[in-house]
């Protein structure tokens, strides 16, 4: 599934029963080497933009065969939304428990949202920023990125009433800014703060936000 058929499901469905299945670390032999590919890839991604990665990169990095690669894979573009949908699926799920909180929730559960988002952008965040600025260069993309950072922006921007008049959309797309700046300056340390100072602080925000 493509990054833009992930962007036209409901953020509150499952991911669709065609989805490919996460492996684990006890899986099968199949499980674990499809696994090593997509992490390796990830991390080519990451550091290379995909235009930078070619198959033969993936399969050193992950030592297997080109044909033990495409046992697996039709191309890095299949492995490539694969990875996206994984990440839209995570960050639905964090949204969806962001939805589901009260309008008088309390600071509590904001900052839980807050880890809950700093938690999901450890698993993904290297990648989703890479992907935002050097995904695959083509219409389809862009337009399946475009249509999944306006809805995850409006499920966002609509817990945020008292942002004034500003569309949820704006709003949302604002905090996303924020939240994901803040993370990256906590894991890289380029500015000296804890990450505990840095979820206070946006805790503190977005409950000013929600009034």
């Amino acid at each position: 599934m493509s990054i833009a058929d992930a962007a036209a499901q409901d953020p509150g469905q499952d991911a669709p029963s065609g989805s490919r299945r996460i492996g684990v670390a006890g899986g099968s032999r199949a499980e674990r080497t499809r696994e090593a590919i997509l992490d390796a890839a990830r991390q080519l991604f990451y550091e290379r933009g995909y235009a930078g990665v070619a198959v033969n990169a993936i399969t050193e990095a992950c030592g297997i065969s080109r044909a033990g690669f495409y046992t697996y894979f039709k191309d890095k573009r299949e492995i490539f939304d694969i990875l996206s949908e994984r990440a839209y699926r995570d960050l639905r799920e964090v949204l969806a428990r962001w939805s589901e909180l009260p309008t008088d929730c309390s600071a509590d559960d904001i900052r839980g949202f807050v880890r809950d988002y700093f938690a999901y952008m450890d698993r993904h965040g290297a990648f989703a920023m890479a992907g935002a600025h050097s995904g695959p260069d083509d219409d389809e993309f862009r337009e399946g990125y475009r249509r999944m950072q306006t809805r995850v922006s409006w499920i966002l921007g609509q817990g945020l009433t008292g942002a004034g008049s500003h569309s949820p959309e704006v709003v949302g797309s604002a905090v996303f800014g924020l939240l994901d700046r803040s993370w990256h300056t906590v894991r890289a340390q380029s500015v000296t703060v804890t990450e505990g100072e840095m979820v206070d602080l946006l805790t503190d925000m977005i409950v000013g936000m929600r009034r």
